[in-house]
């Protein structure tokens, strides 16, 4: 939803958002966005696939959300650009009057997404950091006018949490949003994982995670038992913390999966 005119976009400069765009396919990405992704391709090769496996992923949780549960809104924080089957598009295929807030504090992400969405009148991009939340709802005429915190929401947090350095703020971020959602609400939360077993897995992720570093990139790979408390207060629902392409309602995919879709947990829970 804009509040003007169009925003003006640097195309000189890369977004991480629009890197993502590339990754998944997408056209709303430009030359030096694509130089960013050849990059870190030669650091892992495989982000591509984790990034359809992201996408894949939200869009059957969202769906099942809407269908099932009959969430009629959500928060996505940390969402990049609304484009390639995002949140709002999901959900309202299902139901047309199904309300998405979008938060990021990427000015990049947060001039081209409402440019996008314009049109949209049940959708909102909002210029907020989610590592503060008390702040984020109290945002006169943006979350607290736009979405009924009284009623049941789902929070989606994709591949956000992670970037993230101390498990302690992680957990304190976490327990605020959960807080202040109502009995009833859902969050569905992805994070980078590292199975610290000594499997071709975990190897992998080390691997991954020290090349990342070494660009600078904030993401924490964590093993499962750290990543669970994460859901404090909220219940699993099944099929549970899984590797994102397991994550079906209706079971999971039979066959084994490539290690670097072990390397990556999804969940979704609710509050009761």
């Amino acid at each position: 939803m804009s509040t003007g005119g169009h925003p003006e976009i640097d195309t000189s400069k890369p977004s991480i958002a629009r890197v993502y765009d590339y990754a998944l396919g997408g056209k709303d990405n430009f030359e030096v966005d694509r130089q960013v992704l050849a990059s870190m391709l030669l650091i892992d090769p495989e982000i591509p696939t984790v990034a359809r496996a992201h996408r894949d992923w939200s869009r059957r949780v969202i769906r099942w959300l809407v269908e099932r549960v009959g969430i009629d809104q959500f928060l996505d924080c940390g969402s990049g650009l609304p484009t390639m089957e995002n949140t709002h598009e999901v959900a309202q295929q299902v139901d047309p009057d199904a309300r998405v807030v979008y938060v990021d504090n990427d000015p990049v992400v947060i001039a081209h997404g409402r440019a996008l969405l314009e049109d949209n009148p049940n959708t909102r991009f909002v210029n907020a950091d989610l590592r503060e939340p008390q702040k984020l709802f109290r945002m006169a005429g943006l979350v607290v006018d736009f979405l009924d915190l009284e009623r049941p929401a789902a929070l989606i947090q994709c591949g956000t949490i992670h970037h993230i350095d101390q498990l302690a703020d992680q957990q304190a971020i976490m327990r605020q949003y959960v807080d202040t959602l109502v009995s009833g609400s859902y969050v569905a939360m992805t994070h980078v994982h590292d199975p610290a077993d000594g499997s071709e897995a975990s190897k992998l992720a080390q691997r991954i995670e020290a090349g990342y570093r070494s660009t600078n990139a904030t993401t924490h790979w964590r093993p499962r038992h750290e990543i669970e408390t994460l859901f404090a207060g909220l219940e699993i629902v099944p099929p549970g913390l899984v590797a994102l392409p397991r994550w079906w309602p209706a079971g999971p995919p039979n066959g084994d999966l490539d290690p670097i879709y072990d390397i990556i947990l999804g969940a979704v829970a609710h509050k009761p």
